[in-house]
């Protein structure tokens, strides 16, 4: 450990450092929809970076496609994203993943950082992943104090589009992973004691939409079709597919429709998420999905469509993934914390970086719970703690004691 202990010391010295830079990004407010805020953000992050003298650029995101209020498609503009990169020629790159975008939009009431004692502070995207952008600069700044640093090169990739699948920024993900050797992102860990997401599960996201015949509901609503009442006979169905097919998950998760209620409503929209074990699966949910909708489209005066897909595949704990996580767990253990990971349902960048052939571990970030909700916490020391782990790992690589 000695030829590290300068960088770790130096590391232990910045918790206050730290802690305020945390609660000035977290209090700039960067939805996932908030492009001004997500613009504001990329100013802090270019800024919090520009030390390090990587070459440092803003990429366009394109754009993601979705369904309106009236159940057409249209195109939705996405946050840029921020990248940089050091010695791209080095024979070990690793690539460094993150996001700026959090759940809470604009309009949310959860704005604001408060201290819930001298460990601890609520606050919005604190955890997810505010705090893991922090980890993710600090373990770069210490190892650019290394001696041995030239003997890897590094890639930032930090995204706006996360927390809605990432569905901008993929093909992206998709080059950069196939340009450097080891993956590490900084979602938080899955519980308070620090512990890794191992196996994830693959995603999908889908839209049905029904289109009836509307009519004045006490004159005549015998001529009406009511899209609320097929949709929601179709949602049944969909439903029913859960326990099918063992790990595959279908949540209806959104419903919109109908208005005045003397008027028989000739729209309404779903919005499904599917979790599911294996890329194997995908082929049955659409099936599947695509039979129903066939089976309620023969209703007279009734239209569904369906749009959407999958958008990320199952990352598994094999090969060179697994030997990583066994490195991780290992340099942990040299730093006093004793790690594990377990499998999750939860998807990341981490899916698409696997899909892609990168090795990865994805949740070398901040300890806390509760995201996702106004009760989002973090602990505050373990940005010190994760910083340090990721330094580490790092410094080995570039000492030559790590490699895949």
């Amino acid at each position: 450990m000695q030829p590290y202990l300068g960088a770790l010391d130096w590391l232990g010295s910045q918790q206050d450092n730290m802690t305020q830079t945390l609660i000035r990004w977290a209090n700039i407010n960067s939805g996932s929809e908030n492009l001004t805020g997500l613009a504001t953000m990329t100013t802090e992050l270019e800024h919090a970076f520009a030390p390090l003298g990587a070459n440092v650029a803003t990429l366009p995101t394109p754009t993601r496609q979705i369904v309106n209020a009236k159940g057409e498609l249209e195109q939705q503009a996405l946050g840029d994203m921020l990248s940089l990169r050091q010695r791209p020629d080095a024979p070990v790159r690793i690539l460094l993943c993150g996001h700026m975008d959090t759940v809470f939009g604009a309009d949310h009431e959860f704005q604001v950082c408060r201290h819930l004692d001298d460990q601890t502070i609520n606050g919005p995207g604190v955890t997810d992943m505010k705090g893991g952008l922090l980890v993710m600069l600090y373990g770069l700044m210490a190892l650019e104090q290394f001696t041995l640093k030239d003997n890897i090169g590094w890639e930032v990739l930090i995204n706006a589009d996360e927390e809605l699948g990432s569905p901008g920024s993929a093909k992206m993900l998709e080059t950069v992973a196939k340009r450097n050797t080891v993956g590490f992102a900084f979602e938080p860990a899955t519980n308070a004691d620090g512990t890794l997401a191992g196996q994830r599960k693959g995603s999908g996201k889908f839209t049905v939409v029904c289109r009836g015949r509307a009519a004045h509901a006490g004159r005549h609503f015998a001529k009406g079709r009511n899209a609320i009442v097929a949709l929601s006979q179709c949602i049944t169905e969909l439903a029913s597919l859960n326990g099918q097919r063992d790990g595959v998950t279908i949540n209806i998760g959104h419903i919109h429709g109908g208005g005045p209620i003397n008027v028989v409503p000739d729209l309404a929209q779903c919005s499904i998420d599917v979790r599911l074990p294996s890329k194997d699966d995908e082929a049955w949910v659409q099936d599947n999905f695509n039979k129903v909708i066939a089976t309620h489209q023969q209703h007279d005066g009734i239209e569904f469509a369906l749009h959407g897909g999958f958008g990320r595949q199952a990352k598994h704990i094999t090969g060179k993934t697994k030997r990583l996580y066994e490195q991780v767990v290992a340099t942990a253990g040299e730093l006093g914390m004793a790690l594990d990971w377990q499998a999750t349902g939860g998807c990341c960048d981490g899916n698409n970086l696997a899909a892609a052939g990168l090795p990865n571990v994805d949740t070398l970030g901040v300890r806390g719970g509760n995201i996702h909700s106004s009760d989002e916490y973090i602990i505050l020391p373990s940005l010190v703690e994760r910083a340090q782990l990721h330094a580490l790992l790092l410094m080995k690589f570039a000492a030559g004691e790590l490699s895949l």
